[in-house]
């Protein structure tokens, strides 16, 4: 395949496009899930196609097809020049990434083909049936889930690559009911991995344990309401550290000038304590990847260092239109679809405190644990988040649970109270949309932060 997608680029650049590449790409995502104790859904979806991408003087042109013989992939490559042509953008030259050869298989103890379906849908069943710890217990539910990307570009650059992502999910979820109250509890593990994420998780204490928690879910208190101090989990944090500071850190945001972070560069964002990067090079990490949809490597970008705005992440596109480097960030939901500046792990470095030094000397305030949802919002820099729990703390102490609660307040005015960081960073991984759409395999995360947030409780 790789000889066709060089002739590709040759038609390309024979029809007159200044930059091009071809990209082909095979999707496989294998679904199991559970719901009280019996298979409810058992999937295999296979995809793939080649896209063909070309630029004249600052325009676009894309066109896809899942033919991959010759002749197909040559005939796409011959419109997206066509379509490139017909813009009227003007743009900078994509700057030269240079030439490059590289073919990588993921780095994975277990390949998840190499695992028998019988195998797998026991692994889901007994984790759904461990989740039965209490009448109360309602509901159950469990997922195994697991993709395999196999992806192959070229462009006119020079660049030859074919590179390897396999990650693997497990998720288990319990829902407790007494009194006329419900109450759910979850618990995921996965990332950039094989089977071997399965095989090394006690699978019955992984089920057990959710439905103990989703019980004691039913024994929470309403959280206090008002500006609190607040000590994220590393999820609530990667939440800050994602939604708002993240998807505003997006530079094709910055140049339609869309984002509340523009042309803040060199400014005080936050407190000293904060940096905060996207690294898409941490291992095991869901949102990891050796190169992006482009074939520029992965890295580590650094957004904000010791509170200060350090700069952005880049496409091949917005590093021409901003004179910048490529970092790595563009990113595609399929071969079929366009590339946006995207998130890799996004996160807040460690700081040098444990936890309980933390919270020792809080008189009150609330610790969360764990998140539901939150908000992106890079146009106006607000955050909100919704905690699926949480404990109150007092004279230091952590005493008792609290349900469900909010979070919210403007971005960059939290960051600048966060007066203490931990020493250990956990990383979240899960799928993020550009607004509601072009979803890509992410991570997010950080240590336990404390800041001065508004809660609202539930």
């Amino acid at each position: 395949m790789m000889d066709e997608l060089a002739l590709a680029v040759e038609r390309m650049r024979a029809e007159g496009a200044d930059f091009c590449d071809a990209r082909y790409q095979t999707l496989v995502t294998n679904g199991i899930v559970v719901v009280d104790a019996a298979v409810r859904r058992l999937s295999e979806d296979r995809g793939r196609g080649v896209c063909l991408r070309a630029r004249k003087r600052g325009s676009w042109g894309y066109a896809t097809t899942v033919d991959i013989s010759k002749e197909a992939v040559l005939e796409a490559a011959a419109k997206a020049a066509l379509n490139a042509k017909a813009g009227t953008a003007l743009g900078r030259p994509i700057p030269d990434t240079g030439d490059a050869r590289a073919a990588l298989k993921a780095d994975v103890k277990l390949h998840p083909a190499k695992v028998g379906m019988d195998e797998k849908v026991q692994a889901v069943l007994d984790m759904d049936r461990a989740q039965r710890v209490d009448r109360r217990i309602v509901n159950t539910s469990s997922v195994l889930r697991e993709e395999v990307r196999q992806n192959m570009l070229v462009n006119s650059h020079g660049r030859q690559l074919s590179w390897e992502e396999v990650r693997t999910t497990i998720m288990v979820q319990a829902v407790a009911s007494e009194a006329g109250r419900t109450e759910f509890f979850y618990d995921i593990k996965g990332g950039t991995t094989g089977y071997e994420v399965v095989k090394g998780t006690d699978l019955e204490a992984f089920g057990r344990e959710v439905g103990k928690e989703a019980l004691n879910m039913l024994r929470a208190e309403k959280a206090p309401s008002g500006l609190v101090t607040c000590i994220t989990d590393p999820s609530i944090s990667g939440l800050l550290a994602h939604e708002v500071m993240g998807h505003a850190s997006e530079a094709d945001e910055i140049v339609k000038r869309r984002s509340f972070l523009t042309d803040m560069v060199g400014r005080q964002v936050a407190s000293p304590l904060i940096t905060m990067v996207d690294d898409g090079t941490v291992p095991g990490a869901r949102g990891s990847i050796p190169f992006d949809d482009e074939g520029t490597p992965a890295s580590r970008t650094v957004i904000i260092e010791d509170g200060g705005y350090k700069g952005y992440m880049q496409s091949l596109e917005t590093a021409a239109e901003m004179g910048a480097r490529p970092t790595g960030n563009g990113r595609a939901q399929s071969y079929d679809r366009r590339v946006w500046v995207r998130m890799t792990n996004t996160f807040f470095e460690k700081g040098d405190q444990g936890l309980d030094e933390m919270l020792s000397d809080v008189r009150f305030g609330v610790l969360t644990d764990r998140m539901i949802s939150g908000m992106e919002d890079p146009v106006g820099g607000g955050f909100e988040a919704k905690a699926l729990r949480g404990f109150l703390v007092e004279n230091g102490r952590v005493t008792r649970p609290l349900r469900s609660f909010t979070l919210t307040g403007n971005a960059l005015e939290i960051l600048g109270t966060a007066d203490a960081v931990g020493d250990e960073v956990r990383l979240d991984g899960g799928s993020c949309g550009k607004g509601i759409e072009d979803w890509v395999p992410v991570s997010s995360g950080g240590p336990y932060c404390r800041f001065k947030i508004v809660l609202g409780g539930d």
